[in-house]
Protein backbone atom coordinates (compact mmCIF):
# COMPACT_ATOMS: atom_id res chain seq x y z
CA UNK A 1 0.00 0.00 0.00
CA UNK A 2 2.97 2.53 1.14
CA UNK A 3 4.26 1.71 -2.66
CA UNK A 4 0.96 2.38 -4.63
CA UNK A 5 1.11 5.44 -2.57
CA UNK A 6 4.20 6.29 -2.98
CA UNK A 7 3.39 5.65 -7.09
CA UNK A 8 0.64 7.83 -7.12
CA UNK A 9 2.42 10.98 -5.42
CA UNK A 10 4.93 10.93 -8.10
CA UNK A 11 2.86 10.46 -10.84
CA UNK A 12 1.19 13.72 -9.55
CA UNK A 13 3.93 15.61 -9.08
CA UNK A 14 5.70 14.79 -12.52
CA UNK A 15 2.34 15.87 -14.39
CA UNK A 16 2.75 19.08 -12.80
CA UNK A 17 6.37 19.37 -13.92
CA UNK A 18 4.66 17.46 -17.94
CA UNK A 19 1.71 20.23 -17.97
CA UNK A 20 4.37 23.18 -17.15
CA UNK A 21 6.56 22.01 -19.96
CA UNK A 22 4.76 20.56 -22.49
CA UNK A 23 4.41 22.98 -25.16
CA UNK A 24 8.23 22.68 -25.75
CA UNK A 25 7.62 18.75 -26.66
CA UNK A 26 10.31 17.84 -24.71
CA UNK A 27 11.48 13.97 -25.31
CA UNK A 28 10.95 10.47 -23.00
CA UNK A 29 10.40 13.61 -20.01
CA UNK A 30 7.92 10.91 -18.24
CA UNK A 31 9.50 7.83 -19.71
CA UNK A 32 13.25 8.84 -18.22
CA UNK A 33 11.26 10.02 -14.94
CA UNK A 34 9.38 6.79 -14.15
CA UNK A 35 12.99 4.55 -15.10
CA UNK A 36 14.66 6.88 -12.31
CA UNK A 37 11.89 6.09 -9.96
CA UNK A 38 12.35 2.45 -11.02
CA UNK A 39 16.12 2.58 -10.40
CA UNK A 40 15.21 4.57 -6.93
CA UNK A 41 13.16 2.23 -5.64
CA UNK A 42 15.32 -0.97 -6.15
CA UNK A 43 18.22 0.57 -4.64
CA UNK A 44 16.04 1.67 -1.57
CA UNK A 45 13.61 -1.47 -1.61
CA UNK A 46 16.74 -3.81 -2.03
CA UNK A 47 18.40 -2.31 0.66
CA UNK A 48 15.49 -2.48 3.05
CA UNK A 49 15.00 -6.42 2.45
CA UNK A 50 18.85 -7.28 2.52
CA UNK A 51 19.27 -5.45 5.67
CA UNK A 52 16.32 -7.40 6.87
CA UNK A 53 16.18 -11.02 5.04
CA UNK A 54 19.41 -11.56 3.75
CA UNK A 55 19.78 -15.08 4.90
CA UNK A 56 16.49 -15.97 3.18
CA UNK A 57 17.70 -14.02 0.06
CA UNK A 58 20.73 -15.67 -0.10
CA UNK A 59 19.51 -18.69 0.27
CA UNK A 60 17.96 -18.54 -3.64
CA UNK A 61 20.54 -19.56 -6.70
CA UNK A 62 19.47 -16.55 -8.36
CA UNK A 63 18.73 -14.32 -5.95
CA UNK A 64 22.12 -14.45 -4.55
CA UNK A 65 24.06 -12.90 -6.88
CA UNK A 66 21.74 -9.93 -7.02
CA UNK A 67 21.84 -9.80 -3.13
CA UNK A 68 25.97 -9.71 -3.15
CA UNK A 69 26.23 -7.52 -5.77
CA UNK A 70 22.51 -5.23 -5.38
CA UNK A 71 24.71 -1.80 -4.59
CA UNK A 72 26.85 -2.39 -8.14
CA UNK A 73 23.30 -3.31 -9.90
CA UNK A 74 21.66 -0.28 -8.66
CA UNK A 75 24.79 2.11 -10.04
CA UNK A 76 24.39 0.55 -13.13
CA UNK A 77 21.02 1.07 -13.64
CA UNK A 78 21.66 4.64 -12.51
CA UNK A 79 24.37 5.29 -14.93
CA UNK A 80 22.13 3.78 -17.77
CA UNK A 81 19.27 6.22 -16.89
CA UNK A 82 21.89 8.97 -17.21
CA UNK A 83 23.06 8.31 -20.40
CA UNK A 84 19.78 7.95 -21.54
CA UNK A 85 18.84 11.27 -20.39
CA UNK A 86 21.99 12.44 -22.20
CA UNK A 87 20.98 11.15 -25.52
CA UNK A 88 17.59 12.82 -25.16
CA UNK A 89 19.09 16.05 -25.06
CA UNK A 90 17.14 18.62 -27.67
CA UNK A 91 19.12 21.77 -28.96
CA UNK A 92 17.88 24.98 -27.58
CA UNK A 93 16.03 22.94 -25.06
CA UNK A 94 18.88 22.47 -22.94
CA UNK A 95 17.86 24.60 -19.91
CA UNK A 96 14.51 23.34 -20.15
CA UNK A 97 15.20 19.78 -19.87
CA UNK A 98 18.13 20.21 -17.15
CA UNK A 99 15.31 21.72 -15.07
CA UNK A 100 12.81 19.17 -15.57
CA UNK A 101 15.65 16.76 -14.72
CA UNK A 102 16.61 18.24 -11.35
CA UNK A 103 12.35 18.33 -10.85
CA UNK A 104 12.57 15.03 -11.50
CA UNK A 105 15.37 14.55 -8.62
CA UNK A 106 13.83 16.32 -6.09
CA UNK A 107 10.60 14.79 -6.48
CA UNK A 108 12.48 11.27 -5.99
CA UNK A 109 14.45 12.34 -2.70
CA UNK A 110 10.88 13.77 -1.17
CA UNK A 111 8.53 11.00 -2.41
CA UNK A 112 11.25 7.67 -2.31
CA UNK A 113 13.22 8.64 0.69
CA UNK A 114 10.04 9.10 3.03
CA UNK A 115 7.79 6.14 1.26
CA UNK A 116 11.51 4.17 2.54
CA UNK A 117 11.59 5.47 5.64
CA UNK A 118 7.75 4.24 6.16
CA UNK A 119 8.46 1.22 4.84
CA UNK A 120 11.36 0.78 7.51
CA UNK A 121 9.75 1.54 10.20
CA UNK A 122 6.41 -1.07 9.46
CA UNK A 123 9.73 -3.50 9.49
CA UNK A 124 10.54 -2.17 13.32
CA UNK A 125 7.24 -2.74 14.39
CA UNK A 126 3.50 -1.95 12.75
CA UNK A 127 3.05 0.33 16.17
CA UNK A 128 5.87 2.87 14.72
CA UNK A 129 3.69 2.96 11.38
CA UNK A 130 0.21 3.31 13.02
CA UNK A 131 0.40 5.32 15.59
CA UNK A 132 2.15 8.52 13.93
CA UNK A 133 -0.30 7.92 10.90
CA UNK A 134 -3.39 8.29 12.95
CA UNK A 135 -1.33 10.91 15.05
CA UNK A 136 -1.42 12.91 11.25
CA UNK A 137 -5.10 12.28 10.16
CA UNK A 138 -6.15 13.62 13.53
CA UNK A 139 -3.99 16.31 13.64
CA UNK A 140 -5.74 17.10 10.21
CA UNK A 141 -9.09 17.06 11.32
CA UNK A 142 -9.31 18.42 14.56
CA UNK A 143 -6.96 21.30 13.33
CA UNK A 144 -10.07 22.24 10.77
CA UNK A 145 -12.77 21.35 13.65
CA UNK A 146 -11.06 24.05 15.57
CA UNK A 147 -10.29 26.41 13.01
CA UNK A 148 -13.85 26.22 12.00
CA UNK A 149 -15.44 26.66 15.04
CA UNK A 150 -12.99 28.92 17.10
CA UNK A 151 -10.48 30.50 14.20
CA UNK A 152 -9.62 34.01 14.45
CA UNK A 153 -6.00 34.38 14.70
CA UNK A 154 -4.37 33.84 11.19
CA UNK A 155 -0.91 31.30 11.81
CA UNK A 156 0.85 32.11 8.47
CA UNK A 157 0.35 34.18 5.02
CA UNK A 158 1.55 31.48 2.47
CA UNK A 159 -2.03 29.54 3.89
CA UNK A 160 -4.21 32.16 4.80
CA UNK A 161 -6.97 29.54 5.74
CA UNK A 162 -5.01 28.17 8.57
CA UNK A 163 -5.42 29.74 12.20
CA UNK A 164 -3.42 29.40 15.47
CA UNK A 165 -6.60 27.78 17.16
CA UNK A 166 -7.02 25.12 14.70
CA UNK A 167 -3.33 24.66 14.81
CA UNK A 168 -3.50 24.36 19.02
CA UNK A 169 -6.68 22.42 18.99
CA UNK A 170 -5.53 20.29 16.27
CA UNK A 171 -2.04 19.32 18.17
CA UNK A 172 -3.37 18.81 21.42
CA UNK A 173 -5.90 16.32 20.09
CA UNK A 174 -3.58 14.42 17.77
CA UNK A 175 -1.01 14.07 21.35
CA UNK A 176 -4.47 12.35 22.92
CA UNK A 177 -5.18 10.41 19.61
CA UNK A 178 -1.78 8.95 19.63
CA UNK A 179 -1.93 7.96 23.60
CA UNK A 180 -5.14 6.34 22.63
CA UNK A 181 -3.98 4.25 19.68
CA UNK A 182 -0.90 3.63 21.35
CA UNK A 183 -2.49 1.70 24.37
CA UNK A 184 -4.71 -0.36 22.31
CA UNK A 185 -1.55 -1.79 20.57
CA UNK A 186 0.74 -1.64 23.45
CA UNK A 187 0.44 -5.26 24.71
CA UNK A 188 -0.08 -6.79 21.07
CA UNK A 189 2.91 -8.60 19.61
CA UNK A 190 1.68 -8.49 16.22
CA UNK A 191 1.97 -4.31 16.83
CA UNK A 192 5.49 -4.10 18.65
CA UNK A 193 7.77 -6.91 17.34
CA UNK A 194 9.79 -6.35 14.44
CA UNK A 195 9.19 -8.34 11.20
CA UNK A 196 12.07 -10.24 11.11
CA UNK A 197 13.01 -14.06 9.20
CA UNK A 198 13.56 -16.50 11.48
CA UNK A 199 16.13 -19.25 10.24
CA UNK A 200 14.98 -21.86 13.23
CA UNK A 201 11.74 -21.94 11.71
CA UNK A 202 12.40 -21.05 7.88
CA UNK A 203 9.74 -18.53 7.63
CA UNK A 204 8.85 -15.00 8.88
CA UNK A 205 7.99 -14.49 12.22
CA UNK A 206 6.62 -11.34 14.15
CA UNK A 207 7.07 -13.16 17.66
CA UNK A 208 9.55 -11.37 19.76
CA UNK A 209 10.73 -10.62 23.28
CA UNK A 210 8.96 -7.65 23.67
CA UNK A 211 11.36 -4.62 24.03
CA UNK A 212 11.78 -2.94 27.40
CA UNK A 213 9.94 0.54 26.24
CA UNK A 214 6.95 -1.91 25.75
CA UNK A 215 7.20 -3.37 29.71
CA UNK A 216 5.14 -1.63 31.66
CA UNK A 217 6.83 0.13 35.09
CA UNK A 218 4.51 0.28 37.87
CA UNK A 219 4.27 3.65 39.37
CA UNK A 220 3.31 4.30 43.13
CA UNK A 221 1.08 6.64 43.13
CA UNK A 222 1.44 9.16 46.27
CA UNK A 223 0.25 8.11 49.81
CA UNK A 224 -1.90 11.17 50.18
CA UNK A 225 -3.78 9.88 47.18
CA UNK A 226 -4.39 6.14 48.07
CA UNK A 227 -4.94 5.93 52.16
CA UNK A 228 -8.62 6.50 53.06
CA UNK A 229 -8.98 9.36 55.11
CA UNK A 230 -12.08 11.33 55.89
CA UNK A 231 -10.34 14.43 55.93
CA UNK A 232 -9.81 13.89 52.45
CA UNK A 233 -12.17 14.91 49.49
CA UNK A 234 -10.09 12.36 46.96
CA UNK A 235 -9.42 8.95 47.13
CA UNK A 236 -7.68 6.62 44.70
CA UNK A 237 -8.20 3.09 44.99
CA UNK A 238 -5.48 1.87 43.84
CA UNK A 239 -1.61 2.57 45.27
CA UNK A 240 0.39 1.64 41.78
CA UNK A 241 -0.48 2.76 38.03
CA UNK A 242 1.30 1.11 35.17
CA UNK A 243 3.99 3.20 33.08
CA UNK A 244 5.09 2.69 29.85
CA UNK A 245 8.44 4.05 28.35
CA UNK A 246 7.22 4.18 25.05
CA UNK A 247 4.43 6.71 25.88
CA UNK A 248 7.25 9.02 26.26
CA UNK A 249 8.62 8.27 22.61
CA UNK A 250 4.90 8.57 21.80
CA UNK A 251 4.91 12.12 23.25
CA UNK A 252 7.69 13.13 21.61
CA UNK A 253 6.39 11.79 17.92
CA UNK A 254 3.64 13.66 19.16
CA UNK A 255 5.32 17.30 19.61
CA UNK A 256 6.77 16.96 15.93
CA UNK A 257 3.61 16.27 14.62
CA UNK A 258 2.10 19.12 16.28
CA UNK A 259 4.38 21.59 15.55
CA UNK A 260 6.36 20.64 12.43
CA UNK A 261 4.00 18.38 10.93
CA UNK A 262 1.57 20.96 9.67
CA UNK A 263 4.49 22.89 8.01
CA UNK A 264 4.43 20.01 5.49
CA UNK A 265 1.50 21.35 4.46
CA UNK A 266 2.11 24.59 4.50
CA UNK A 267 5.17 23.40 2.41
CA UNK A 268 2.87 22.33 -0.07
CA UNK A 269 0.50 24.95 -0.15
CA UNK A 270 3.35 27.42 -1.17
CA UNK A 271 4.31 24.81 -3.90
CA UNK A 272 0.81 24.78 -5.58
CA UNK A 273 0.12 28.96 -5.13
CA UNK A 274 4.25 29.33 -6.72
CA UNK A 275 2.65 26.94 -10.18
CA UNK A 276 -0.77 28.66 -9.57
CA UNK A 277 -2.90 25.10 -9.21
CA UNK A 278 -5.17 24.28 -6.75
CA UNK A 279 -4.88 20.89 -6.42
CA UNK A 280 -2.17 18.27 -7.00
CA UNK A 281 -4.44 16.30 -8.63
CA UNK A 282 -7.86 14.97 -8.36
CA UNK A 283 -8.21 11.55 -7.52
CA UNK A 284 -10.15 12.24 -4.55
CA UNK A 285 -13.80 14.17 -5.41
CA UNK A 286 -13.66 17.76 -3.20
CA UNK A 287 -9.89 16.75 -1.43
CA UNK A 288 -7.81 17.12 -4.31
CA UNK A 289 -4.93 14.43 -5.65
CA UNK A 290 -3.20 11.83 -3.47
CA UNK A 291 -0.41 14.34 -2.00
CA UNK A 292 -2.80 16.80 -1.24
CA UNK A 293 -3.50 14.03 1.66
CA UNK A 294 -0.21 13.18 2.48
CA UNK A 295 2.14 15.97 2.31
CA UNK A 296 2.09 16.19 6.24
CA UNK A 297 3.02 12.56 6.63
CA UNK A 298 6.33 12.74 4.51
CA UNK A 299 7.90 15.02 7.00
CA UNK A 300 6.59 12.53 9.50
CA UNK A 301 7.92 9.32 7.77
CA UNK A 302 11.32 10.84 7.91
CA UNK A 303 11.49 11.84 11.67
CA UNK A 304 10.35 9.16 12.45
CA UNK A 305 12.60 6.93 11.12
CA UNK A 306 15.65 8.85 12.28
CA UNK A 307 14.19 9.02 15.86
CA UNK A 308 13.68 5.55 15.85
CA UNK A 309 17.27 4.85 14.70
CA UNK A 310 18.86 7.31 16.89
CA UNK A 311 16.98 6.85 20.60
CA UNK A 312 15.40 3.83 19.72
CA UNK A 313 16.47 0.93 17.62
CA UNK A 314 18.23 -1.83 19.79
CA UNK A 315 21.17 -3.61 18.12
CA UNK A 316 19.46 -7.51 18.19
CA UNK A 317 21.35 -10.64 17.98
CA UNK A 318 19.40 -11.67 14.70
CA UNK A 319 20.63 -8.68 12.86
CA UNK A 320 24.02 -9.59 13.77
CA UNK A 321 23.74 -12.91 12.15
CA UNK A 322 22.03 -11.40 8.84
CA UNK A 323 25.56 -10.80 8.21
CA UNK A 324 27.34 -13.38 9.46
CA UNK A 325 25.15 -16.25 7.85
CA UNK A 326 25.79 -15.44 4.10
CA UNK A 327 29.58 -15.48 5.10
CA UNK A 328 31.61 -18.55 3.60
CA UNK A 329 31.90 -21.39 5.80
CA UNK A 330 35.88 -20.65 7.07
CA UNK A 331 34.93 -16.80 7.57
CA UNK A 332 31.66 -18.33 9.93
CA UNK A 333 33.83 -20.14 12.02
CA UNK A 334 36.56 -17.41 11.90
CA UNK A 335 33.98 -15.40 13.21
CA UNK A 336 32.93 -17.96 15.83
CA UNK A 337 36.72 -18.51 17.18
CA UNK A 338 36.84 -14.62 17.71
CA UNK A 339 33.41 -14.43 19.19
CA UNK A 340 35.00 -16.85 21.91
CA UNK A 341 37.82 -15.62 22.26
CA UNK A 342 36.69 -12.15 23.21
CA UNK A 343 34.41 -14.01 25.74
CA UNK A 344 36.80 -16.11 27.37
CA UNK A 345 39.18 -13.10 27.65
CA UNK A 346 36.29 -11.14 29.30
CA UNK A 347 35.80 -13.87 31.72
CA UNK A 348 32.10 -14.40 30.26
CA UNK A 349 32.67 -18.31 28.99
CA UNK A 350 34.55 -20.81 31.54
CA UNK A 351 37.43 -21.62 30.00
CA UNK A 352 36.94 -25.43 30.20
CA UNK A 353 34.37 -24.63 27.73
CA UNK A 354 35.69 -22.13 25.74
CA UNK A 355 39.07 -23.98 24.95
CA UNK A 356 37.07 -27.15 23.44
CA UNK A 357 34.74 -24.82 21.54
CA UNK A 358 37.50 -23.03 19.78
CA UNK A 359 39.90 -26.26 19.30
CA UNK A 360 36.56 -27.38 17.72
CA UNK A 361 36.37 -24.35 15.38
CA UNK A 362 39.66 -24.46 14.32
CA UNK A 363 39.59 -28.20 13.29
CA UNK A 364 36.36 -27.43 10.90
CA UNK A 365 37.92 -24.37 9.53
CA UNK A 366 40.79 -26.46 8.28
CA UNK A 367 38.48 -29.17 7.13
CA UNK A 368 36.98 -26.10 5.04
CA UNK A 369 40.77 -25.02 3.79
CA UNK A 370 40.91 -28.32 2.64
CA UNK A 371 38.49 -28.76 0.35
CA UNK A 372 38.53 -25.19 -0.91
CA UNK A 373 35.91 -23.62 -2.72
CA UNK A 374 33.59 -25.22 -4.96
Amino acid sequence: QVLCLQLACFKELIHIGHVVYRTHNLPWFRTLSWAFLFTSNYFFFGESLIGRFRILLAKEDFLAPLVVHHRFISFTLYCACIVAFVLSLKRKQYLKQFTLFGWTHVSLLIIVSSSHFMIQSIFDGLIWFLVPVAMVISNDIFAYVFGMLFGRTPLIEVSPKKTWEGFIGGGICSLLVGLLVAWSMIDKKHFICPIEYDDRVGSLSMDCIPDAIFIPRMHNVSRWLVEDNVNRKFFVPVKQVPRYPYFFHCLMIGAFISIIGPFGGFFASGFKRAFKIKDFGDVIPGHGGILDRFDCQIFVGWFVFFYYNSFVKPLTPSSLLQQVFVLPQDEQLAVLNLFLGGLLRRGHVPAELAQPLMAYGETIKAAAADIGPP
